[in-house]
């Protein structure tokens, strides 16, 4: 099992001018600690059932940017962009510019969205849910269009793109990998099973993930897909500084086939990668 790390507030000690230096030392910390993946959350404000709307909340792309810059091998996407924030060729062209500049590290992680607060607050369009599930797979194509060797037009319901260019090309070969966020079973695991690289589950407990794992098999053999070749990765939290207790309640996901655990750090963000460094990275390695 691997490990990822997910950065979701951004209120450290020292106000603005400590964010970015912090967040520099977090991806050195990662890195040192063997993890493979940063990520953070695609918001303009923070979470209204994590904290105030009015806490501090980084733009995610312009922040990958910045980690790719003070990183070398760890994989950097966020979890997830929602698709309404940004049209999806400009998407594409934004996610390709993080992996060449991150020398192939980019991940497109995707999502139909859902913070209807932030939308009306900066005056950006919120379609009706089903609407949304329409553009997230039509955006999905256009990126692998962008990413492809066809600069011509192409046209979907919602887009019409009179040219795909996108030069350069991501690094990332044979795409960027994609990881479609959520867990709804009859559109958002279709569409993993459809197209995605990955998928994000919570830990919600065992039997819940065993469940949502069987949908998204079930999913997989519908649309023709080999269920072992998505991988399967679960957002976590953790507090515990007892190895053994995180070992054996991350031994029971991986045995359901959980391939990632995405902590999301408590207290000392610093602190709290460098925890998930060692014997934990070396254990959970081993399942």
């Amino acid at each position: 099992m691997k490990i990822g790390l997910h950065i979701v507030t951004w209120d450290w000690p020292g106000g603005a001018r400590s964010i970015g230096p912090t967040l520099a030392a977090i991806g050195d910390a990662a890195e040192t600690a063997g993890l493979t993946d940063i990520s953070v959350m695609d918001h303009w404000f923070q979470m209204d059932a994590l904290a105030p709307a009015t806490e501090p909340m980084m733009e995610g792309y312009t922040t990958l940017g910045f980690l790719a810059a003070h990183t070398e091998t760890i994989r950097l996407g966020l979890l997830v962009t929602g698709v309404t924030y940004r049209y999806p060729g400009l998407l594409a062209k934004t996610v390709a510019t993080l992996d060449v500049l991150s020398g192939g590290r980019g991940q497109l992680g995707i999502g139909a969205a859902w913070y209807q607060r932030e939308h009306e607050g900066l005056g950006v369009p919120f379609p009706p849910t089903a609407e949304r599930f329409e553009i997230l797979e039509e955006a999905l194509h256009v990126c692998f269009r962008m990413w492809s060797d066809e600069d011509g037009p192409y046209a979907t319901k919602h887009f019409t793109l009179a040219e795909t260019i996108c030069n350069p090309h991501p690094i990332s070969s044979p795409r960027i990998p994609v990881m479609i966020g959520g867990s709804g079973e009859r559109k958002t695991l279709r569409l993993v099973a459809k197209y995605a690289d990955a998928c994000n589950l919570f830990a919600t407990g065992l039997d819940e993930v065993a469940h949502k794992l069987d949908v998204l098999r079930g999913h997989c053999d519908t649309e023709g897909r080999d269920y072992d070749t998505i991988t399967k990765t679960m957002l976590s939290r953790t507090d515990s500084a007892d190895i053994d207790a995180v070992v054996d309640e991350m031994r029971d996901f991986a045995k359901l086939g959980i391939d990632k655990v995405i902590f999301v750090p408590s207290g000392d963000p610093i602190a709290f990668t460098q925890r998930l460094g060692g014997e934990l990275a070396a254990r959970l390695e081993e399942l």
